[in-house]
C-alpha cells in the first residue's frame, strides 16, 4: 500500500474508534437522565463536559504536534481518552463525577482529531486534501452513527455502563495501533512550538474560523439532543421501546455523516471550498429551524428527513478544514486547526446547555432554532471570507480551489 493511503487508512480506523467514545453518552442520554434525574441543564452540561475538556487542551495539542512527532501526539491521545470514558462507566455515580471523567476523555481527544488533520495535510496536497480530509472527517461522522447504534442496542441487550465500556475499548488499543502502522512524514514542517500571532490578523482565517464555529454549534447541538428529541415525537413514542429506535435513527442519520463529509471534500475540490460550504450550510440550516415543529411526522417521512439531516450537517466540514490549511503557512497548519477547534468547540460548550435551558422552558420547538442560529452566524462568516479572498491577491489556482 501505499506510504500517503497507509497514513490515511490508519488515522481513519484511529479516530473512528476514538469518536466511539465521544457519543456513547449521547446515545445513552435518556438513560443516564432516569437513572441519576438529570433536569435538562445538567443533561447539557454532561456533555458539554467532554467539549470543555478539549477545548482547554487544544492549542497545547496543536502546538506539540506542530513542533514533534504528530503520530505519537496521536496515539497518546487515543489511549487516554478510551481509559477515561472506561472510568466513567465503572466508577461515575451522578452528575459530579461524571462530569469529572467525561472531562479528562475530552481532554485526551484534543490529542486525537485536529492533530491527525495536521498529519493528513503534511501527506496530501493542496489539490487532493479536500477528498483526503473528507475520508478522515468522514470516519468521524461515521464513527459518530456507530456510537449510537453499538451505545444503544448493547444497552438494550445488558446495561448502560457495559455500552459506554464496549463503545471505549477500540479507543484504548487504537494507540498502540497508530504508533505501529504509521509513521510521520519526512520532511513535515517544524515550528518551535511558539504561538504565532500573525494567525490572529488573518482576516481570511478568522472568518474561515467563524464558519467552523457556526457549524459546530448546530451540529454538536443536534448530536447530544437528538436521541432524547425522537423519544418525543409521535412515531417514536410509539413504538413498543422508544429509546431503542430513537438510537437506531439517530445512529443512521449520523453514520450518513461520512458520506456527507465525503462528498462535501470532493465537491469542495472540484467546484470550490466557498460553494459547497454555501450550499449545504444554508440547507442545514433550514431543517434545524424546521424540524423541531415536526414532531408529528409519520416514521417513514421522519426518517427520510434524518437522512438527509445527517449527511447535510456534516458535508460542510472537510472543506472548511481544509480552507484552514490553505490560508495559513505549512508550519502552522497544526496551531491553526486547534485555535479553529478552540473557537469551533468553545461553542459546542454552550450550545447543547442553551438548547436544555430553552427546551425547559419552551419546548424542542424553540430549542431547535437556536441551532439555525449557528448557522446563520456561520452563513455571514462565510461571506465574510467570501468577499476578503476575492480582495487578496492568490494564484488562479488557488483562487479556483476555493470558489472564488
Amino acid at each position: 500500500m501505499h506510504e500517503r493511503t497507509r497514513s490515511l487508512a490508519v488515522a481513519s480506523i484511529v479516530l473512528l474508534l476514538s469518536v466511539l467514545v465521544w457519543f456513547n453518552y449521547s446515545a445513552l442520554l435518556p438513560q443516564i437522565v432516569d437513572a441519576w434525574s438529570l433536569s435538562g441543564i445538567q443533561a447539557g452540561a454532561l456533555f458539554a463536559a467532554f467539549q470543555a475538556g478539549y477545548v482547554v487542551a487544544i492549542i497545547p495539542a496543536g502546538l506539540v504536534a506542530d513542533s514533534s512527532s504528530t503520530r505519537r501526539v496521536v496515539a497518546v491521545g487515543a489511549t487516554g481518552t478510551g481509559l477515561a470514558s472506561i472510568a466513567f462507566a465503572a466508577l461515575a455515580d451522578g452528575f459530579l463525577i461524571g462530569v469529572f471523567f467525561r472531562f479528562v476523555a475530552g481532554v485526551f481527544m484534543a490529542g486525537v482529531y485536529v492533530p491527525g488533520m495536521r498529519f493528513l495535510s503534511e501527506w496530501y496536497p493542496e489539490s487532493a486534501r479536500g477528498r483526503a480530509l473528507g475520508v478522515y472527517t468522514g470516519a468521524f461522522s461515521l464513527s459518530t452513527g456507530l456510537s449510537f447504534l453499538l451505545s444503544s442496542s448493547v444497552a438494550a441487550a445488558l446495561d448502560w455502563r457495559v455500552a459506554i465500556g464496549a463503545t471505549s475499548v477500540g479507543a484504548v488499543v487504537a494507540g498502540p495501533l497508530m504508533l505501529a502502522f504509521a509513521r510521520d512524514h519526512p520532511d513535515a514542517a517544524v515550528s518551535d512550538r511558539r504561538f504565532d500571532r500573525r494567525l490572529l490578523s488573518n482576516r481570511a482565517y478568522l472568518y474561515a474560523v467563524g464558519v467552523y464555529a457556526g457549524h459546530t454549534w448546530e451540529v454538536f447541538g443536534v448530536r447530544n439532543w437528538m436521541p432524547a428529541f425522537l423519544v418525543a415525537t409521535t412515531a417514536v413514542a410509539g413504538a413498543s421501546d422508544p429509546t431503542v429506535l430513537a438510537g437506531l435513527l439517530t445512529g443512521a442519520m449520523m453514520s450518513l455523516g461520512g458520506v456527507g463529509n465525503l462528498l462535501g471534500g470532493w465537491a469542495s475540490d472540484s467546484v470550490g471550498r466557498i460553494r459547497t460550504v454555501l450550499a449545504v450550510l444554508t440547507a442545514s440550516a433550514c431543517i434545524s429551524a424546521a424540524i423541531g415543529f415536526l414532531d408529528w411526522l409519520s416514521l417513514p417521512v421522519l426518517t427520510a428527513l434524518l437522512l438527509v439531516y445527517g449527511a447535510l450537517l456534516t458535508a460542510d466540514s472537510s472543506p472548511t478544514s481544509t480552507a484552514v490549511t490553505e490560508v495559513v503557512a505549512d508550519e502552522n497548519v497544526g496551531v491553526a486547526l486547534s485555535v479553529q477547534t478552540l473557537a469551533g468547540f468553545s461553542a459546542t460548550v454552550v450550545s447543547p446547555v442553551v438548547f436544555g435551558a430553552v427546551l425547559d422552558t419552551s419546548g424542542y420547538a424553540w430549542a431547535f432554532i437556536t441551532l439555525a442560529l449557528g448557522a446563520a452566524f456561520g452563513l455571514v462568516s462565510l461571506g465574510l471570507l467570501s468577499r476578503r479572498l476575492r480582495r487578496s491577491p492568490r494564484a488562479p489556482e488557488e483562487r479556483a480551489a476555493m470558489g472564488e
